[in-house]
């Protein structure tokens, strides 16, 4: 079947408003981003029960503004599988989230379906069909595009159609709507898609815990990504994370001691290698009580404690298999020592309260205790009053 591909904005417009109309629409994007900051959008491919087309974002002649107004009405379902990346394309895009929202990689999660399984296993599972591989690593961005191309980025949404139907219909039929209500309300948070490069230092690996290293590395990882996104290249290709954490223990004062820093110069010079230093400069100025805290230490967890965490992650994987949900979607590891550590984590909350989060917090407060059965089975049941 030849699919259609839309360039200009009219044709754009009416599928749109035809879309409007439906219960849901299921979207999918290509895109790239080797050499640039921001992903940079090439196909967006949506489907409603009846229709599928595939829309070129880079034509000359097309505005996306039907398409993004599409996105935000209220009355049509947007199902994605995996909608993190898509979602933070069209926030990067549009200035607002796809609602209401519906992931189906989530939703196979909530069905038992395991925690990695991946779309094109799911779509043989549920819809029993193969995805065309051939075009999986095509240039996306080169035009014109060829009728191959677009088929089988069609093919995607078509697929998820299936895919949809089924997992909403089996949630439903389980009681668990609401549960996926809940993930869904998480994802259209703004904050999910914003980038803050002040807190961009806590994805590295560190090993220096002392705060004036972690008040550099902050400054220089901040620095990195605002000029990352300023110049829209990959913040890699700025500065590699080695190299900020190297900066960030040799304390560079001027150019000429940046330069002992090995790779630090090679793709920063001149203006940005004075901002840089700039910015040391600034957090060395700063008090020791604005320094950033080392959160990794505070989650350090005594021997008891780490028992506690390995006992919990029993339960924990006893009520995955026992509700046949994705264990990780439940709790992870983190989330058990902060719970140990009496943070509040999202277990503590909504329907993961009701399937663990309930019998966690009894089982440290002592009203759960952990057995063997007759079979050397594990079980946690009530202790005696």
């Amino acid at each position: 079947m030849m699919h259609r591909l839309i360039t200009d904005t009219d044709s754009l417009r009416a599928v749109c408003e035809r879309f409007a109309h439906c219960e849901y629409v299921t979207v999918d994007t290509e895109f790239i981003r080797e050499k640039t900051y921001y992903p940079k959008l090439c196909l967006v491919q949506l489907a409603s029960a009846e229709d599928e087309v595939a829309v070129d974002p880079l034509a000359k002649a097309i505005d996306l503004s039907p398409l993004f107004a599409l996105l935000a009405n209220p009355s049509v379902v947007k199902v994605f599988h995996a909608a993190k990346q898509d979602v933070e394309i069209f926030y990067q895009l549009s200035g607002s989230i796809p609602t209401p929202l519906y992931d189906t990689q989530i939703a196979a999660m909530v069905c038992g379906y395991g925690e990695s399984i991946g779309y094109e296993a799911l779509v043989n599972t549920i819809v029993s069909a193969s995805l065309d591989k051939a075009s999986r690593y095509t240039d996306w961005e080169q035009r014109p595009l060829t009728q191959r191309q677009v088929d089988y980025a069609i093919a995607d949404v078509t697929h998820l159609r299936g895919v949809y139907e089924s997992l909403r219909d089996q949630i439903a039929k389980q009681g668990r709507t609401e549960w996926i209500a809940e993930e869904m309300a998480q994802m259209g948070h703004a904050d999910s898609y914003e980038v803050h490069p002040e807190e961009m230092w806590r994805r590295l690996k560190y090993n220096n815990r002392s705060s004036s290293y972690l008040n550099l590395l902050r400054a220089a990882a901040a620095w990195r990504e605002r000029t990352a996104m300023r110049k829209d290249i990959p913040r890699g290709r700025l500065l590699k994370d080695e190299v900020l954490l190297q900066i960030a223990s040799m304390n560079p004062k001027t150019v000429e001691d940046m330069a002992q820093v090995r790779g630090a110069l090679k793709h920063i010079s001149g203006d940005n290698a004075k901002s840089l230093l700039e910015a040391l400069e600034e957090a060395r100025s700063l008090p020791k009580e604005a320094h950033p805290k080392d959160e990794k230490r505070k989650k350090l967890l005594n021997a008891d404690q780490d028992v506690i965490v390995d006992v919990l992650r029993m339960l924990l994987k006893l009520q995955s298999e026992k509700h046949h949900v994705a264990t990780k979607l439940i709790a992870n590891k983190e989330d058990l020592a902060s719970l140990v550590l009496g943070k509040d984590v999202p277990c503590l909350h909504g329907w993961r309260f009701e399937v663990f989060g309930q019998l966690a917090q009894d089982f440290m407060s002592g009203q759960l205790q952990l057995r063997v059965d007759a079979t050397g089975g594990v079980l946690f049941e009530r202790s005696a009053a």
